[in-house]
C-alpha cells in the first residue's frame, strides 16, 4: 500500500471517530465505565466507540497492520503497526472540557522513529492535523511550523500526581516560563506546539505511553520541533506497557531559556 493511501485511511478514521463521538461526549451514555483497557486506565463507552470506529475504517481501507491501542491492547496483523489512542483526553471529554482528540499513527517497525504517517483530529472543533515522514506537517490542508525563537515562552505541562522528586525538577522550569498551561490531552498539546501556538510541552512523570505520543511525535518533528528524553532525542518501542517522559520544544533555545540541560 502506498504512503498516500495509508495517510488517507488514518485521516478518514479520525473523521469518522469525530462523527461518531461528538454527540455522546460528556453524556451519561458516553461516560459509562466499561472496565479497564489494556493500558490500565478505566475505559468509558466513548473510548470503545471511538476505537471500534477507527479499527473498522482502517480494516475496510485495507490496513492490515498490527494494531496497538489503549483499550484493545494488541490485535495482530501482517504489515506494519497502527498505534492508536482513539480518545486522548477522556477525562476532558467526560467533563465537557473542550480539549480532547483522536490520535492514529502508522509505523513500519516497532519503534517511534519508524512512524511514517500520522493523523490527529481535535474532537471538539474538527481540526485535522496530519503528517507523512519527510513531507511536512499540516492542519486542515495548510502547512504548519513551530514558532520561531522568541523570549515570551508559553509552555504546556502535565503535573497530575507528580511526586516530590519531579516537582523539585519542575519548580525552577515553571519559574522561568512566562506562561504555563495544563491542557489534559498530550497529543493535541503537541499539535499546538507543531502549529506554533505554544513553545514547549513537558511531561517528566514517566507515565506517557507510546500510544499517547506516536502520532504527535511525527507531527512535531515534521513541523520543525524537537523531542527529547533523558538528554537525547526521544526513542522508544511501541509496547502498550512502556512508559516514558519527554521534553518537546519549538527551538533548542527554549531549553536554554527554561534552564534545562538537554
Amino acid at each position: 500500500m502506498r504512503q498516500e493511501q495509508r495517510l488517507a485511511a488514518l485521516k478518514e478514521a479520525c473523521l469518522q471517530v469525530h462523527a461518531r463521538t461528538k454527540k455522546i461526549a460528556g453524556t451519561a451514555r458516553g461516560n459509562r465505565q466499561m472496565g479497564r483497557g489494556a493500558g490500565g486506565d478505566i475505559s468509558r463507552r466513548i473510548d470503545l466507540v471511538a476505537e471500534k470506529t477507527a479499527i473498522d475504517v482502517l480494516r475496510r481501507r485495507g490496513i492490515d497492520a498490527t494494531i496497538i491501542g489503549e483499550e484493545c491492547g494488541r490485535i495482530e496483523g501482517k504489515n506494519g503497526y497502527v498505534i492508536m489512542d482513539a480518545i486522548d483526553g477522556t477525562t476532558n471529554a467526560s467533563r465537557r472540557i473542550p480539549f480532547y482528540c483522536c490520535s492514529l499513527a502508522f509505523a513500519t517497525d516497532f519503534r517511534l522513529s519508524a512512524v511514517t504517517d500520522a493523523a490527529i483530529i481535535d474532537l471538539v472543533n474538527g481540526d485535522l492535523y496530519y503528517a507523512s515522514k519527510g513531507k511536512g506537517a499540516f492542519c486542515n490542508g495548510k502547512r504548519i511550523r513551530v514558532k520561531e525563537a522568541g523570549d515570551d515562552i508559553v509552555m504546556g505541562m502535565n503535573v497530575s500526581k507528580i511526586g516530590p522528586d519531579v516537582a523539585s525538577k519542575l519548580a525552577p522550569v515553571m519559574a522561568r516560563a512566562d506562561h504555563v498551561r495544563v491542557f489534559g490531552a498530550v497529543a493535541l498539546e503537541l499539535c499546538y506546539l507543531a502549529r506554533g501556538l505554544i513553545d514547549a510541552s513537558i511531561d517528566l512523570r514517566g507515565k506517557i505511553r507510546p500510544t499517547d505520543i506516536a502520532a504527535a511525535y511525527l507531527i512535531v518533528k515534521e513541523g520543525g520541533g524537537k523531542i527529547y528524553s533523558d538528554g537525547k532525542e526521544l526513542e522508544s518501542d511501541l509496547d502498550i506497557r512502556t512508559r516514558l517522559s519527554f521534553v518537546a520544544v519549538a527551538q533548542d533555545n527554549v531549553l536554554h531559556y527554561l534552564g534545562m540541560a538537554y
